[in-house]
């Protein structure tokens, strides 16, 4: 059985009255693809902060990577890649030095992050711009950029949250083609994305509503059980039962 990278059992999060995330059970595979999906307000962002050790759940249980949401979140932090919807690299400086800060961020020091900035650089095809503002790259470099910093330093998962967002349908297709990469290395990839065909390439999908796990399984599965064409059906099947607005 494959090791798990992620274990959650009731995992929950009120804000006063307001239940975000509502005893979500799951669990995600060593080296998966795990699509997490949800409409605005659905309580992914939310799962996700808990997730990622930068909101403590009000109760359930949770460990990413062995490690307790509760008691070692800063272990957590340390020891995940993260790749924000918004581009989270500084557009003031070059690719290199955005490399060489977060390296370092990471804890990469000296000779191996020297090496790491130069197999990046190259891995991205990045040498005629390592010299050049990133504000001067187009989005779907510094978005390939951003998810190569993510992982510098060898995490067991990366969290990407709407890393597509924007960004032509060729350029999303190679994204999509070094998470495959990264997934065959090892590395397990929690991934939301509101681009309903890039869930057809999850090794498996949960679709949040209100707060909720609704339905979690791989692609072709859930598409039997709903008796649909594409996950896209099977969202807009179970959308139209939420009862919270968008937000």
């Amino acid at each position: 059985m494959s090791e798990l990278a992620i274990q959650t059992e009731q995992l929950t999060r009120t804000f006063g009255d307001f239940t975000a995330v509502d005893r979500i059970t799951f669990d995600v595979k060593q080296g998966e693809i795990f699509g997490f999906l949800g409409a605005n307000g659905a309580g992914k962002t939310t799962a996700m902060k808990m997730l990622t050790g930068l909101l403590t759940p009000s109760s359930g249980t949770a460990k990413v990577s062995g490690m307790d949401v509760y008691k070692e979140a800063e272990g957590i932090k340390r020891n995940i890649g993260y790749m924000s919807q918004k581009f989270s690299l500084y557009d003031d400086l070059t690719p290199e030095e955005n490399i060489e800060f977060y390296g370092g961020v990471y804890g990469l020091r000296g000779q191996e992050l020297k090496q790491k900035t130069e197999e990046l650089i190259r891995s991205v095809g990045l040498e005629k711009f390592r010299k050049k503002l990133v504000r001067s790259l187009p989005l779907g470099w510094k978005q390939k950029l951003a998810f190569s910093i993510s992982i510098i330093h060898n995490p067991g998962i990366v969290f990407l949250d709407e890393p597509t967002g924007g960004v032509d349908p060729v350029t999303r297709r190679q994204f999509w083609e070094r998470i495959y990469e990264v997934s065959n290395q090892g590395i397990t990839v929690f991934v939301t994305t509101h681009y309903m065909d890039e869930a057809e390439y999850c090794d498996r999908v949960s679709i949040m509503v209100d707060g909720r796990i609704d339905a979690m399984d791989s692609p072709d599965e859930l598409k039997r059980t709903f008796n649909a064409s594409s996950i896209e059906e099977v969202f807009i099947q179970l959308a139209r039962s939420a009862e919270r607005g968008e937000g």
